[in-house]
């Protein structure tokens, strides 16, 4: 049974605060978006349904996941505070990052705004004119949706909340959507290494706005 208790009072703002494993939830939370985004492969994109769509609904899927986790972290669990998740390999803690990776640029939150709205552009721009490939294309949709849900923090609250905590090494504490930009980061590199030269480098000189230029031969 889960206790329901209160933070604040006549000088602060008042926060209920339910204390229990929210363990579960999360679990589901993250595993059902990914369900989801291969369901919209299986049946969609890979039968050439709605390509544009699809990318765009897996991107909406890691910011909804990444929101929700988020959302059960911050009203459930106080700054600091630690509860299980996968013992011994990850545990829940509450931390508040005001900057980038390993809290760099700590503070800086306008430049950091900034850079990472670049950097979400850039990578629209790369999906709609030059990647074709399928690993390319989802790459680059997971980031998005990583870095669109770390910016929303960004700019609501001036800090992104963090709560993936490892207990097998010491490591900075990290949230879903950092989860989504890495596995997104190592597939993209996966896909530059052995797709990019032979499927999407001539896409630099074609003028075909996002089609697939197989069409055009």
């Amino acid at each position: 049974m889960n206790d329901i208790g209160v933070i604040g009072g006549a000088d602060g703002t008042t926060q209920i605060v339910v204390s229990g494993s929210i363990g579960g939830p999360i679990l589901w939370i993250f595993f059902g978006a990914l369900a989801l985004m291969v369901i919209l492969y299986a049946a969609f994109y890979r039968r050439g349904k709605g390509k544009a769509v699809c990318l765009a609904l897996a991107a909406v899927f890691c910011v909804a996941a990444d929101q929700a986790v988020k959302f059960l972290v911050v009203n459930t669990m106080s700054p600091g505070e630690s509860e299980p998740l996968l013992p011994p390999l990850l545990q829940l803690t509450r931390v508040h990052n005001y900057g980038a990776a390993w809290s760099s640029f700590s503070g800086a939150r306008w430049l950091l705004i900034a850079l990472t709205a670049a950097g979400m552009c850039a990578i629209a721009w790369l999906l709609v004119k030059i990647v074709r490939h399928p690993l390319g294309q989802w790459s680059l949709a997971i980031i998005l949706g990583g870095g669109i849900g770390n910016l929303i923090d960004r700019v609501r609250l001036g800090y992104v909340v963090d709560m993936l905590d490892t207990m097998f090494m010491d490591f900075p504490v990290f949230n879903v959507a950092d989860v989504f930009v890495v596995c997104g980061t190592v597939c993209a590199l996966i896909y530059y290494l052995a797709f990019y030269s032979k499927s999407d480098e001539k896409n630099w000189g074609n003028k075909v706005d996002g089609t697939d230029p197989a069409a055009n031969k």
